[in-house]
């Protein structure tokens, strides 16, 4: 059972004033994909949610938009700490989320398990939230495609070993596929679906 503490506390000291800032680094993150952005504005989500992803829930989700928890944060105190503060609901469907979170460690559902839109409606997809060890140190690969000039690398660890797969199959429906955020720490990658990721030539 969750304590009042964990539900109330933890949220942006100055709602408006960080939930403009995170919002702003997101878009810049999606208008620059590759780029490691970090968020001014901090929240203290119960575990397991790290502080980016509870940033970005803090800051995206509302009441018109349905969350998706993996099992662990869905037993925690998670669900009832987004409800409060953004009044979004959690479902259990994968299809029905807007939003999805993935906690650092947890198995990465195939993205196409979720809402992949559709083709008169793109952006009726959900936008994945994944949590992992770093966003650099990894093993690089090669990111192209609009907001990149020529080519940036992309060296997350902790990223699941079929991720290549599930980034070309996404990829090979555009315009339609899920939009990809990676946090760890206070920072965030963004990943928008018209990225072309591919194992760096030596």
């Amino acid at each position: 059972m969750a304590s009042q503490s964990q539900i109330f506390a933890g949220a942006f000291a100055d709602p408006v004033f960080s939930a403009q800032s995170v919002f702003k680094s997101l878009m810049d993150g999606f208008a620059r994909p590759g780029q490691i952005m970090r968020l001014d504005a901090t929240s203290v989500p119960p575990a397991p949610l790290g502080a980016a992803a509870g940033a970005v829930a803090l800051t995206l989700c509302d009441h018109d938009t349905p969350v998706w928890l993996t099992p662990a944060l869905a037993k925690s105190a998670v669900p009832q700490w987004i409800a409060f503060h953004t009044g979004a609901t959690v479902t259990a469907s994968k299809t029905e989320a807007r939003f999805a979170f993935v906690e650092k460690g947890a198995p990465v559902p195939g993205f196409d398990q979720f809402s992949l839109g559709t083709q008169e409606y793109p952006d009726r997809s959900t936008t994945l939230v994944i949590e992992i060890d770093a966003l650099s140190g990894g093993v690089p690969l090669t990111a192209r495609g609009p907001g990149i000039k020529d080519d940036v690398t992309i060296a997350a660890r902790g990223l699941p070993d079929v991720f290549l797969d599930f980034w070309s199959a996404n990829r090979a429906i555009f315009p339609r596929g899920i939009d990809l955020v990676l946090t760890a720490g206070d920072s965030v990658l963004c990943l928008p679906r018209t990225t072309r990721i591919a194992r760096q030539e030596v």
